[in-house]
């Protein structure tokens, strides 16, 4: 299965590493999914994983957040963005994982924001799945 993950669920991965959004990291490492990474969603990983709410809530310092985000960034298959398809979703911040997903082929988007993305994968034949259901299908 190959995935797109959201901000949000390698935020929750670092914070709470007995969760779905850990789980699914752990299949990514052990080959039973693909995590498909395009620069910009690189870069916001990184920024996001930094911020020390993030950072303070999972108890990490910053030199083991960089560990971490750096660890997820290099198990990651790299996407070059051919087209950009903005836009096409209500948060703005929300188009470079959907451009992601789309240029990658993904096979599914992992988010906790449904509702920000609706419709708007399937159109481009991604679905859209919450961390749980993602680490349901892989262990399938």
């Amino acid at each position: 299965m190959r995935l797109v993950l959201d901000t949000d669920v390698v935020v929750a991965a670092m914070r709470s590493p007995s969760g779905a959004s850990a789980a699914i990291l752990k299949s990514i490492r052990r080959a039973k999914a693909a995590l498909l990474l395009s620069v910009p969603l690189a870069m916001e990983y990184e920024a996001v994983c930094q911020q020390a709410e993030h950072r303070l809530a999972a108890g990490l310092t910053q030199a083991q957040a960089d560990v971490f985000v750096t660890a997820v960034i290099a198990m990651a298959e790299p996407v070059e963005t051919h087209f950009l398809w903005r836009p096409q979703l209500r948060d703005p911040g929300d188009e470079m994982v959907l451009e992601a997903a789309v240029n990658g082929r993904a096979d599914a988007l992992v988010t906790f924001n449904l509702r920000d993305y609706g419709q708007v994968p399937g159109r481009f034949g991604v679905e859209l799945l919450l961390p749980r259901t993602a680490i349901e299908r892989i262990r399938r």
